[in-house]
């Protein structure tokens, strides 16, 4: 009897926990579910502050609201005309008493799993304020400045052959040797100014050197409109294939087997850590800008590359070809080697700002390269190097960047 009893009572048990269970499903799978809609839409808020950041560095430069508002509208794909307006998506730019402009961007993205309890859609919003600066200065006719005030700030090896009308070199070190040239190179450059006096000269040709010179400050010192990095990359690891395009965007730790021909597609292309590109590759990378997160990224070719590489015309990143992040002063602490390895053939167009590297410089140009070049130190080794300066004094048409910042 009491057998049967138990028996009977765990049925009644059973069947309640069913009945629970059943009951509670709907509200798990909602749970898991929103869980999944509230990350796709975490990722999809980053990629608007993203966006809005570069729209707003872009508006900076027009000078009137209008203008700053339609350039901001077509970076982030909005049309003006009310008719034709996405009606999912917002922006709207406001004009500080500061001369600031701040951009506000809304949009709405669906959701699988939160609409089973009638919450169809989540609305994200993100701002960004910007304060237009003043232009740049041209930074005279200089085309290589070396910032650092340490040993051998620049190295001049056997073999270097540099040639330029217009370049001036500008060294900034006063340790004793500041730079140091071997026998078996040329150096014909407009002007050669060093801010100290002491320096070993082992032979070679040195046209228009200037010792206990004004050496002229870094140009874009503070004024590099650095991006937001976004946390997930476009790109990551190993590459394979004869012919590879990347998209702009964030590549991560990326290595491209064999020697392919490598397009980056123009835009703001994020390296972070080292994409490492193998000898006797082809990369093409025009109206793009290379940035930097911090001094462990770069771009690290195995020598024997061909690299053809030219700024955006326009844009938030007009004439800036490779910058790295020099916000944080952290990071700004322990310079990183950079290598230029384009040995077979190179040509580079745009502002290189790296003042956190020591570059070594091994590469061969086939044509002019119109550069201006700020690094920590340089070695300059065996290499044909021809090199004018990308200023109003140069051949390039630019007047300088015109420096909009992110205040937010």
């Amino acid at each position: 009897m009491f057998l049967k009893e138990l028996h009977s009572s765990w049925l009644d048990r059973s069947g309640n926990f069913g009945m629970v269970s059943a009951l509670l499903a709907p509200i798990l799978l909602v749970s898991a579910g929103g869980a999944i809609d509230v990350a796709v839409a975490y990722n999809a808020r980053v990629e608007m502050q993203a966006q809005l950041d570069a729209a707003m560095l872009a508006a900076a430069r027009k000078n009137s609201k209008s203008a700053q508002e339609l350039e901001a509208r077509n970076f982030l794909g909005l049309d003006l005309d009310e008719d034709k307006l996405n009606e999912k998506a917002g922006f709207v730019l406001t004009v500080n008493t500061d001369g600031s402009i701040t951009g506000g961007y809304e949009q709405q993205v669906d959701n699988r799993f939160l609409g089973l309890v009638g919450l169809s859609t989540l609305t994200l919003g993100v701002t960004t304020t910007v304060m237009a600066g003043a232009e740049a200065p041209a930074g005279g006719n200089g085309c290589i400045y070396a910032l650092g005030n340490v040993n051998q700030a620049v190295l001049i090896n056997s073999g270097a052959n540099v040639k330029s009308t217009k370049c001036e070199v500008h060294v900034h070190s006063t340790s004793n040797p500041a730079f140091i040239m071997n026998s078996g190179a040329t150096i014909d450059t407009a002007k050669f100014c060093v801010k100290g006096t002491n320096y070993i000269k082992n032979g070679g040709t040195l046209t228009n050197l200037q010792t206990k010179c004004a050496a002229e400050a870094d140009p874009y010192a503070g004024k590099m409109p650095e991006p937001s990095v976004p946390a997930s990359c476009t790109t990551s690891g190993t590459m394979d294939g004869q012919n590879i395009t990347l998209q702009p965007g964030k590549h991560c730790g990326t290595t491209f087997n064999g020697s392919p021909t490598i397009t980056f597609k123009p835009g703001l292309h994020i390296i972070s850590g080292r994409m490492i590109i193998n000898s006797g590759a082809t990369v093409k990378a025009e109206g793009v800008t290379f940035y930097f997160p911090d001094v462990n990224s770069e771009i690290r070719a195995n020598g024997g590359l061909t690299f053809t590489a030219t700024a955006p015309t326009s844009g938030p990143y007009k004439d800036i070809l490779m910058f790295e992040k020099t916000s944080d002063a952290a990071n700004n602490r322990y310079p990183q080697q950079y290598i230029f390895n384009g040995s077979k053939g190179e040509i580079l167009k745009g502002i290189i700002h790296l003042p956190n590297r020591d570059v070594t410089y091994n590469s061969t140009t086939n044509q002019t390269n119109t550069i201006t070049l700020v690094v920590n130190t340089i070695i300059m080794n065996s290499a044909n190097w021809k090199i004018e300066p990308l200023t109003a004094g140069g051949s390039s048409t630019t007047s300088g960047l015109a420096n909009p910042r992110i205040l937010r």
